[in-house]
């Protein structure tokens, strides 16, 4: 294998064990946290928040490995299956496709910070990515996970925080 390959097989590693390293994270608060087994599907997570009077609050979650910035995009291969050819076209998150991105930072100390972006921001930030630097106040912030789809509370807080 190639400096390259190896890079892309590393790459491929660390996003299959960040997805479970974010669901274990998750469980541990809100219990019923499964992955999605579908290779085609736009999100890796789903999050089942418990509300009062017994109803739920079902969250779809697509987890990307952060190292510097969050990428919003789907649908491409990277790594030793760059050449993928398939009918799947790069598309970037939206409310259609998911509820919200998390960003999982891996730190030197071995811990993780989770980034969560509700869909609803992406048209706003009109970009493809977003630096952790930019959107800071987004770490380890579980109201924003809770309230992802909460249009108004969302835009109402990111334009407080700064953030659009």
């Amino acid at each position: 294998m190639t400096i390259t390959e190896d890079i892309g097989k590393q790459a491929s590693i660390d996003g299959f064990a960040h997805e479970h390293i974010v669901a274990g994270i998750l469980m541990k608060k809100y219990q019923n946290v499964s992955r999605v087994d579908l290779p085609l599907s736009p999100y890796d997570l789903i999050i089942v928040q418990k509300l009062p009077e017994e109803n739920e609050n079902i969250i779809r979650a697509q987890v990307k490995t952060a190292k510097r910035s969050v990428r919003f995009t789907g649908g491409s291969r990277g790594g030793v299956d760059r050449e993928y050819k398939s009918d799947i076209k790069t598309y970037v998150q939206s409310p259609k496709t998911s509820d919200v991105i998390i960003g999982i930072h891996p730190n030197p100390d071995r811990s993780f910070d989770l980034y969560f972006i509700p869909t609803i921001l992406i048209q706003y930030f009109g970009t493809k990515s977003k630096s952790l630097g930019a959107i800071d106040v987004l770490k380890d912030n579980y109201y924003f996970l809770e309230r992802c789809k909460d249009q108004d509370f969302i835009i109402t807080k990111s334009l407080e925080y700064g953030i659009i």
